[in-house]
């Protein structure tokens, strides 16, 4: 298996409450790996300090061989995460979304074919030159979902991506997860969604007041 992502002794203090204790696993190419438990547990914390959004109290994330807090350049070049709440940039329209992050990451070649397909998919073409805080937040989790698919990368971190999608968005969302694991993708996927977890998982990481079990 080719290692993506290595959380070594990773874990987070806030003052003197321990909210996430040490722990380390690995996420591997081809893998959908789900973490499960209930709210509060920690899994929004888990991810933030994965994803970079919040630095550990102790231990390290490698992606790619490369260390999260020493490279971060190149773990964004590498690893995208989609939170349950996306934010946005005001000033732009969905569209332009889409263009800026094609552009930031070196990927603009077939841009207009590549989004063009990925709004059609999630069902938001005709939503394109709209500003996104007009949006639902189901169509607002798909737009966080197609600036993730419209890059490359190697892991992905998705925090409770279906909470607020429709039947046809959840299927979407389904094919997209399967056809990333084929091409090689780590996948890291935060949800209590019983039908996802039974479709999709690899591998399961549960969290309960903090502590990990990897299984």
């Amino acid at each position: 298996m080719v290692e993506r992502l290595i959380a070594d002794q990773l874990s987070k203090k806030y003052d003197s409450v321990m909210v996430l204790e040490p722990a380390s696993f690995i996420l591997n190419a081809g893998e959908i790996t789900i973490l499960a438990g209930p709210n509060g547990s920690g899994k929004t914390t888990l991810l933030s300090c994965l994803s970079g959004l919040v630095h550990p109290s102790s231990g390290t994330v490698t992606v790619c061989g490369y260390d999260l807090y020493r490279d971060e350049v190149e773990v964004r070049r590498r690893m995208v995460y989609v939170p349950d709440v996306p934010r946005f940039y005001l000033e732009l329209t969905a569209w332009e979304h889409l263009r800026f992050i094609a552009l930031a990451n070196n990927c603009a070649a077939g841009f207009e074919q590549r989004a063009g397909d990925l709004l059609t998919k999630l069902g938001l073409w005709e939503a394109r030159d709209l500003f996104p805080h007009h949006f639902s937040r189901g169509m607002r989790l798909k737009l966080g979902l197609a600036l993730a698919l419209i890059r490359p990368f190697e892991a992905l971190l998705l925090d409770e991506p279906t909470s607020a999608l429709d039947v046809e968005g959840v299927e979407i969302l389904i094919s997209e997860l399967r056809r990333l694991r084929e091409t090689g993708a780590a996948i890291l996927l935060s949800t209590h969604d019983t039908d996802l977890i039974e479709k999709l998982g690899d591998r399961r990481i549960s969290i309960r007041q903090g502590s990990i079990e990897v299984t």
